[in-house]
């Protein structure tokens, strides 16, 4: 990956990144601001307050945004008008302890993430060490219903559409894989994976334009984390009783890598952190990825080189 340039923004921890039809930058923060800055970052402005920690943002088709609020649930944002509206804070009477990451499908129903129904924001790496598997898969109907889609991921996590909206991606941060449920065509139903075994943990994902599935990965498998997972639950519980300072650490990388519907790397990008690190978020917007991170107070920007047209038979 080249060295990427730095847009500074007025808040810490740009978790996840869009772009809105105009070209500008969307954003939100640890302190509940949903920002939107000009691309080189000479504007910010504040566009509303969820009064919780906004995690991923996308863009709907009416150019409303559709929030994953970790401590608020799935929100709906009126960028112009600074308006917040809870789409869905509970499902089943069981609040949502984690809501991380959404996508948009074309006839507005929105599939979304709840992480873990045992630990929320605060406590997102004991359920890596669990890994009890209660993470979920929901889809929000325009009309308001709400079903689970698939149950017993371990930390769900990133959420994508394949551009044909053929079928709905999710990571699994604590499983190092993305699992697809297939929507339409004669596997629709079925359940797979898109990519298994990944060299780090996924967290959010996003379509390209041309279709790959980008997948950022904030830090590379922890040995540890390996162990502990082939160990039985006791011994993952006494892990995570450990004092904080010997508790599993990211590692420091800037790193992202995108798949194509049959699963194979096409793109992988990495460098070694020490301008921007635990990239969070990816989208990728004409000739070039802009990156979020929960921890850094910028989001970055790499030029990349366009992708290869597909062949003609």
């Amino acid at each position: 990956m080249p060295e990427p340039a730095l847009v500074q923004i007025n808040g810490c921890g740009p978790e996840d990144v869009v772009v809105d039809a105009e070209g500008r930058l969307l954003t939100g923060v640890e302190d509940g601001r949903i920002l939107r800055l000009t691309a080189d970052g000479a504007r910010i402005e504040v566009v509303a307050d969820t009064g919780g920690r906004p995690l991923g943002l996308e863009v709907a088709g009416d150019g409303r945004l559709v929030v994953c609020d970790a401590y608020r649930g799935l929100l709906r944002v009126d960028p112009d008008r600074g308006t917040v509206e809870t789409l869905v804070h509970e499902v089943g009477g069981e609040p949502l302890r984690l809501c991380d990451n959404a996508a948009v499908a074309a006839d507005g129903a929105v599939y979304f993430s709840d992480s873990s129904r045992r630990f929320g924001l605060r406590h997102w790496q004991a359920d890596l060490l669990e890994h009890s598997g209660t993470g979920r898969l929901l889809r929000r109907d325009p009309n308001g219903a709400v079903e689970v889609v698939l149950d017993g991921l371990q930390f769900a996590n990133g959420v994508a559409l394949a551009a044909d909206g053929s079928f709905v991606a999710v990571a699994e941060t604590g499983a190092y894989r993305v699992s697809r449920l297939w929507l339409s065509g004669p596997k629709a139903g079925e359940r797979d994976l898109l990519v298994d075994n990944l060299p780090g943990f996924p967290d959010n994902l996003s379509t390209g334009t041309d279709g790959r599935i980008w997948v950022a990965l904030p830090s590379p498998r922890d040995p540890v984390l390996d162990w502990a997972h082939a160990r039985p639950p006791a011994v993952r519980k006494l892990v995570w009783a450990l004092p904080d300072r010997l508790q599993p650490r990211p590692k420091r990388t800037a790193w992202v890598q995108a798949v194509d519907r049959a699963g194979t790397v096409v793109a992988d990008l990495q460098t070694d952190g020490e301008r921007y690190r635990m990239v969070t978020g990816v989208r990728e917007h004409a000739g070039r990825l802009y990156l979020g991170s929960l921890t850094e107070l910028a989001i970055a920007v790499v030029d990349i080189a366009p992708s290869p047209s597909p062949r003609r038979s």
